[in-house]
């Protein structure tokens, strides 16, 4: 049975999404979708997203295998890419612009705007170490600002969870990261029983940020929605950030504000790049 699916990106963070609104499981394997995100030998990706039935009164149900068959909770570029996706699919029929859609982190709300961007509430960022998980302090305390030795060296870092878990250190210069190199050692640190996402950001002014980041299950990606959020989270939590500021990824911008009521609102594009047939 040939399965029909479009490609999109996200400031260069890029899904195959997979109309899988017929059925509850999703129509690929986890091994099938680490050959489909091969840029090599597959169509070329940095995970496969599935648009499965809604479940609870949601519209939708995303779910996410990464490039290296994993399932993360949640990515923040992918749910902007399956707000455009799912508008595209209802196509005449669609009489909305905002949608609930049900994520292994909870209820997501992206909302298409006018001027082509997507909105995504976030929901509450996660600040303690039993949500993130993490073993750096006690279930119930936050890590903020927490010393971690990875390649002998010494990273003050925060962690915070997005839906996803995060690790963010605040570093001098994050163009001289070797990002191949340390990113792999984050991942995999002890200290993260299920893994971490890691951020390496220089604060260039309180408003304007840049980040580059390794992420748990797809290595280095040019933009990662969950992180950016993270990232703002974690500078306001250190005092180096406003409530609101710019992201700037390599793939490019997002805009970040975490509200007065902690609630986490995401805006950037979403950018459909062709369709085709596995």
């Amino acid at each position: 049975m040939a399965i029909e699916f479009t490609k999109y990106h996200g400031l260069g963070n890029d899904f195959i999404l997979i109309d899988n609104r017929s059925s509850s499981v999703p129509v690929i394997t986890p091994e099938e979708a680490i050959k489909l995100c091969d840029r090599h030998f597959g169509i070329g990706a940095d995970g496969v997203i599935f648009a499965l039935p809604g479940e609870n009164n949601t519209d939708y149900t995303m779910r996410i295998f990464n490039s290296d068959g994993s399932e993360p909770e949640m990515c923040g570029n992918g749910i902007r890419c399956f707000a455009g996706f799912v508008a595209d699919l209802e196509g005449e029929s669609r009489n909305k612009d905002k949608y609930q859609i049900h994520t292994l982190a909870g209820v997501m709300t992206p909302q298409l705007m006018p001027d082509g961007q997507v909105k995504v509430d976030m929901g509450l960022p996660r600040l303690l170490a039993g949500e993130i998980p993490t073993t750096l302090a006690n279930a119930d305390e936050k890590v903020i600002n927490h010393t971690l030795e990875v390649a002998g060296k010494s990273w003050d870092v925060t962690c915070v969870s997005t839906g996803n878990p995060h690790c963010i250190t605040f570093v001098e210069d994050v163009a001289a990261i070797p990002l191949e190199t340390i990113g792999p050692l984050f991942e995999h640190h002890p200290v993260f029983p299920q893994r971490i996402n890691t951020e390496f950001v220089e604060v260039v002014r309180r408003d304007y940020v840049k980040m580059r980041v390794w992420e748990r299950g797809a290595g280095i990606t040019l933009a990662c929605g969950t992180g950016a959020c993270a990232t703002l989270v974690a500078g306001v939590l250190t005092g180096k950030c406003d409530r609101t500021a710019t992201v700037e990824l390599p793939g490019g911008p997002l805009l970040i504000k975490w509200a007065d009521d902690q609630r986490l609102y995401m805006t950037g594009p979403a950018e459909k790049v062709f369709a085709g047939k596995l």
